[in-house]
Formats: C-alpha cells, structure tokens, sequence
C-alpha cells in the first residue's frame, strides 16, 4: 500500500463516491481482460526485502528517517515502523545468471545501506521478527513518519472499534491487547514477483497457494517475539492479528479477515479483485481524477487506481497484482509469505525454489489444485508456519509427510524442472537449490538456528533477556559473512 495519504478525514460521501468508482474500475479491468494486450512476452521476476534497523546493543532503532535522508536512494523506502525500511530490487530476469545478478545487486545495495546506517549509529538486520523487540517498541508512537501508515492505523482501528488482542501460543505464549498496527512493524519479509500472462494467472496463483506451506517451512526465521518462543514462524501468526479489523462478533459471524489465505482455488485473477470488492470495505477512499471507462474508449491504458489501493489494503499471502510500466500494464502474483533474511544467498535460494516450484506446477499436466483441496492447502500452511520443517504436510499421493522429506523427494526436484524451464544456468539452479537441500538435511533454518543459540544461552546461564540481545548480535555478524544459515555454528 504505497500511495501517499494526505488526510485522513474521510467523509461518507468520500466513501460512497469510493465504492462506486471501485466497482467502475472492476468493470473496466473485466472488460480489459477479455481483449487487452497485457506485457506477458517475458516472465520478469521482482523482489523486495523488508529490513530492520539496530543498535550497537541489538535493539531495535527508531531512525529510519535518518538513514534514507543520508541514503538519498530510489530503490529504498520507509515501511511502517520507525526501525524498518524496504529494499526493492530492479526487475530482472532469472534465466541465465539472472539470480547472480540479483546478488551482486543486492548485496551492494546493502552494503552501500549499511554504510549510512552507521552514520546514524545503527546496523541492518535481516529477519522475519527481530528478536528483541518488546511491546513498549511496538506502539503508535514509533510509527513512520509517513502519513500513509497513520492514516491506515486510524482506518484499522475505528473499523474495529477496540483495540486488539493478540493472543500467539507456541512452545510459550504471547497475549497483548494493543490500540494500534504498530506491532504489525515486528513482521519483516520478503516479496517475490512474478509476471505472468492473464490466461496463466489463475495457475500461477494456485500453484503458489499450494506451495506456501513448503515455503515456510524451509523458510522459517521468527521464533521469537517479545522475548517468548513461539511459532517457527510467528510472523503469520502476528500478521493475521494485528491487522484484523474484525471485533469477536464479526468473526463469529465469518466475516473474512483482511490478512487472508483465500478460500477457493481460481480460474482467473478477476476472481481475487471480485472478492476484494465484495468482502472488504474500503479503508482508505482516496479517489483518482481519471475516468478509466473514458481512458479504455480512447485507447489509452486506465490506471484503475482505486482498485488497485483496494487491493492493497487486502492482505492474500499471495496477491494479485495490476501494474503499468512503460505505457503497457502487466500482471503479477505477489509472494508474501516468508520472513526476510537470514542472508542474501538464503533469500535467493528461497526465490529459485519458489520460482522453479511454481512453474513445474503451473504447468504440469494435472493440476495440484485438483487433488489437493483447499482447505487442506491453508491446514498445511499454518501447520508449516508453527513447526517449520517439523511439520506434517498434506500432499496428493504421499498423504501426512514431514515437511522435509516432501522437499527432498517431491519437491525439490520439481523446482530443478521449473528452473530449467526458466532457463536459469545450471551452476546457479544448482547452487541455490543446494543451500534448500541443506536445511532439510540438516534441519538448520533460521528459526532453528536462533532457537537453538538460545537455548544454549540459557543453559549456560544467561537469561531470555541477555540470550536473544547476545544471539541477535551474532546472527548480526554471520549475516554480513552472506554463508547460508544452515552452516552457521551454534
């Protein structure tokens, strides 16, 4: 949701005005759907990471501003708490050296951040919850400065009417009542992109929702959050609640919730904006000039914004995407279910699995999402985001298995077939698939690493409080090394 908000005052007549150009949008992107030349001729892939800042004493620091007034760089940004802030990589291509590519990109763009972080005495660190936050680092008061995230806090807020309950039990428990979205600033993830044609949209989307229990798992890396041991994943877990615009009643009502796994397999990208429309009210009406029925006529391409800052404020673990670039729109599907970190080359490895597993299920020639049902596709994410590689997946012809051994035998080699698919070079797809195929054999992913560091701590001695501040500066430094986390000494 990156469109500049300059109030928050909306009135209701700002809000009917909204829904009825939303809905015009909707009809002018079904039209555009049947006949439209959408850019699809190359599978571009995007990546954005999501970062947070600390202190020489690993806590969080609240100077993002700071940091990207001395970066003055394009392809960084604010995110929503004052210790964040999102790296978006440029487009590319991942067949031949693409992901190479991507690395050199990446890590020099870190470094280069990292060097004007420290003029502002912090550090960046990748990882999906940083371990020590507390609930006096999460409230509305650390905020971004950026008038955007105060406005969608108001709107979440009074749309629920009372503050929220946070309520995460794992091997401990976490139960906050909070009056903001600031601890939705604890999850810090990764995004990948992924362009696709509008007649392969709703294969791409399902193959995605049928590999994000996959992801997580081998992706796990937040196991803590204010100082308790939670989920292997605990960052969907405290996505899901502290966004939830629902109070009990509505939720026992069935009310969607607006972080969201779906409920239903697709047969087109419409189907997701439809639903977005007919599920969720607006939470931000901000309306655009343009009249996109009177921009199609003309033959021009309609912006459709409204929809669009709809649809982003409708959070899918995998989101459907409308976008322009270069007078031509496109579609993508938005990968957003894993954590950022623990290095680059993980992130990269956690890109090429996703990227080659989805296209040999895209495009294989009986779909999953006709032997595997849905609701099992949601059962099997949530089990994988409490017990990461420890979790038992369900999965057409092989029944309840242990996520690892559904990487390593069924899986795995798939995402090698999609790879090769994309044209990704052989040393590359080799490289970065070896480092998934580490973790499962090890069983070391970040949330295993941090856990057990921990735990080592504290048998040595050392309390919660020390254990993580001492762990966080470790993984501070192992990061920068850029060796994968299954090779990380505990």
């Amino acid at each position: 949701m990156g469109k500049d908000v300059t109030s928050a005052a909306f009135t209701r007549e700002d809000r009917v005005q909204y829904r009825r150009k939303v809905r015009r949008c909707l009809d002018v992107f079904a039209l555009m759907l049947d006949d439209f030349a959408f850019d699809a001729d190359r599978p571009t892939t995007g990546l954005e990471i999501e970062l947070n800042l600390i202190d020489a004493d690993a806590e969080p620091a609240m100077r993002n501003a700071e940091v990207l007034a001395t970066m003055d760089d394009p392809l960084f940004q604010t995110e929503l708490a004052r210790f964040n802030l999102e790296l978006n990589a440029s487009p590319r291509l991942i067949a031949g050296t693409g992901f190479a590519d991507y690395e050199r990109a990446l890590r020099t763009s870190l470094d280069r951040a990292e060097d004007r972080a420290g003029k502002s005495d912090s550090r960046i660190m990748m990882v999906g919850v940083l371990p020590t936050l507390t609930e006096r680092h999460t409230v509305v008061e650390n905020l971004s400065a950026n008038p955007r995230y105060h406005a969608l806090n108001d709107q979440i807020m009074a749309a629920r009417g009372e503050a929220l309950d946070l309520d995460i039990r794992g091997a401990e428990r976490v139960r906050s009542y909070v009056d903001s979205i600031a601890a939705e600033g604890a999850c810090t993830s990764v995004q990948f992109h992924l362009q696709v044609a509008p007649d392969t949209f709703a294969a791409y989307w399902n193959a995605a929702q049928a590999v994000a229990a996959a992801q997580v798992a081998v992706g796990a890396n937040s196991p803590f959050l204010y100082g308790r041991r939670l989920w292997a994943e605990t960052r969907i877990a405290l996505f899901e609640q502290s966004t939830d615009t629902r109070p009990d009643e509505l939720r026992a009502q069935g009310v969607r919730p607006r972080v969201w796994f779906g409920e239903r397999w697709i047969t087109s990208i419409f189907d997701l904006f439809e639903e977005n429309v007919r599920y969720f009210p607006p939470l931000l009406p901000i309306l655009d000039d343009e009249d996109p029925v009177v921009v199609l006529h003309d033959g021009g391409v309609p912006n459709l914004g409204e929809l669009r800052l709809h649809n982003g404020t409708v959070y899918r673990w995998n989101r459907p995407v409308y976008d322009i670039m270069n007078g031509r729109p496109h579609l993508r599907v938005e990968n957003r279910v894993l954590p950022a970190g623990p290095t680059v080359v993980d992130i990269l490895a956690n890109a090429a699995f996703y990227f080659g597993l989805v296209r040999a299920l895209a495009e294989a020639d009986r779909p999953i999402w006709s032997q595997l049902t849905f609701g099992s596709a949601e059962e099997n994410f949530h089990r994988a985001a409490r017990h990461g590689l420890d979790a038992y997946i369900n999965w057409p012809g092989m029944g309840e298995t242990q996520a690892d051994k559904l990487i390593l035998e069924t899986l795995l080699p798939m995402a090698y077939e999609g790879l090769d698919r994309f044209g990704v070079d052989p040393a590359e797809r080799d490289r970065l698939l070896g480092v998934i195929e580490g973790r499962c054999r090890t069983g070391q992913t970040g949330a295993g690493w941090q856990t057990a560091r921990v735990a080592d701590a504290e048998r040595r001695g050392r309390s919660r409080d020390q254990a993580l501040h001492e762990m966080v500066l470790a993984y501070a430094e192992l990061q920068r090394t850029n060796e994968p986390v299954h090779l990380w000494p505990c």
